[in-house]
């Protein structure tokens, strides 16, 4: 690897690959730097086996109809599967009666018509507070769709950073996994694996980096590690910046993490159908059942449960799915229920967590994460997009976003 470049990406997830994609088109000098062997960040798909690929981190194109990952996988002839999600088709739902699916509808929409007013009326505060009072029976599930949502609980999440969120409601999928698909998107000649970036200087008139395999300069960097190692200052940076430590601080990530069971009898359960673990407690898991068809169960934990679950250990939330699933279709499925895979998010040390949420009074963190640093230090990440947090093409976006900062800085655009 050469020790001079025009401009380095930090980290290989889905923001630094589309910075690296964005830069590689203009005369300049790029490299990614990734301290893993993969890449794709929180966009990896795991093959159980080669027809069956496993997402364990995004698995949705959320607001697919605008999705401009949806618009480059049908141009490089990635597959792409419209079918409604079973979670929100009442006929796939296994968990509630047509009544109390259409209760929980409402207070659902009775919760989020009251976060919205709130933001719109410029308040702030904790979303906990906006849970509609006569809907008590469905606090528990609205707890647990923050879980999954937020990856944290309702007394987490700010009034402000709930309501900037935008979302269509369109959801696609890749069948052969998503992670792979953004991987596909990926400039591999530009990517050196197992080069950790551990510190930054942007004291001198060039940027000195210390990487695990030795140091570099540069004109311009463009940082898209997680906010959590931001917050802790996992990549030492000189002069220190702690308005960037802040706004990360103020963007924690929360814990959602993945289980995918392999039933012997896939018979047993529903064709892409959805089911809650329990309704009446937040502690609970989200069952995608035989997805596409699929001889697979994707157990879903977020939260407080998540972290739980977690701190018990590796094989502690395949053993809670397995009782829920249990519980649910009896006793005789427990024996055919063979683990496939599991995620600890939240113990990797490449990220730290799942996706940001903004701590309430923290809603501006976004911006202020994003803003570049004496024209030579850019950022990027899901938390630093102030609409589309929380997802990969959220994270795509701000990639292309800090690339165009760094192209604009250096007098260049695109070719």
């Amino acid at each position: 690897m050469q020790d001079a470049f025009d401009v380095v990406v930090v980290g290989a997830g889905a923001a630094g690959l589309a910075a690296a994609a964005r830069l590689s088109r203009a005369a300049l000098s790029v490299v990614v730097l990734e301290g893993q062997g993969r890449i794709g960040g929180r966009a990896h798909t795991l093959a159980a086996r080669p027809d069956l690929p496993l997402d364990l981190g995004c698995g949705w194109l959320h607001s697919a109809d605008r999705n401009p990952l949806a618009t480059l996988f049908a141009r490089a002839g990635v597959a792409l599967d419209r079918t409604t999600p079973a979670w929100s088709r009442p006929e796939a739902n296994q968990s509630l009666t047509p009544e109390d699916q259409a209760a929980f509808a409402s207070a659902m929409q009775d919760f989020e018509a009251a976060l919205e007013q709130a933001a719109r009326a410029g308040q702030e505060g904790r979303a906990i507070a906006h849970l509609p009072p006569r809907a008590t029976r469905w606090h528990p599930m609205l707890e647990a769709f923050s879980a999954y949502y937020n990856g944290a609980s309702l007394s987490q999440v700010s009034v402000q950073d709930y309501g900037a969120f935008s979302d269509t409601g369109v959801n696609w999928r890749a069948p052969d996994g998503y992670g792979a698909a953004i991987c596909g998107l990926a400039p591999r000649s530009l990517i050196v694996p197992h080069c950790a970036v551990l510190s930054i200087d942007h004291e001198g008139s060039r940027l000195r980096l210390e990487t695990a395999r030795g140091t570099i300069t540069a004109r311009a960097a463009v940082v898209t590690v997680s906010s959590a190692l931001i917050a802790q200052e996992a990549i030492r940076i000189h002069p220190r910046l702690p308005a960037k430590v802040d706004a990360a601080t103020g963007l924690p990530l929360g814990q959602a993490e993945k289980v995918f069971l392999r039933p012997s009898a896939p018979e047993v359960f529903p064709r892409e159908s959805h089911r809650w673990g329990a309704t009446d407690r937040a502690a609970t898991g989200s069952y995608y059942l035989r997805p596409l068809g699929r001889p697979v169960i994707e157990a879903y934990f977020g939260g407080d449960h998540a972290r739980a679950l977690s701190a018990e250990g590796p094989g502690a939330a395949t053993a809670f799915a397995i009782d829920e699933l249990v519980a649910c279709y009896g006793a005789d499925v427990r024996a055919q229920l063979q683990p496939l895979a599991e995620t600890r998010w939240g113990a990797d040390p490449w990220v730290l967590g799942a996706y940001s949420h903004a701590l309430p009074g923290c809603a501006a963190a976004r911006r202020a994460l994003a803003e570049p640093v004496d024209g030579r230090l850019f950022f990027a990440g899901e938390a630093t997009s102030t609409k589309s947090f929380s997802t990969a093409h959220g994270a795509w976006e701000s990639g292309l976003r800090a690339a165009d900062e760094a192209l604009a800085a250096l007098g260049l655009r695109e070719t």
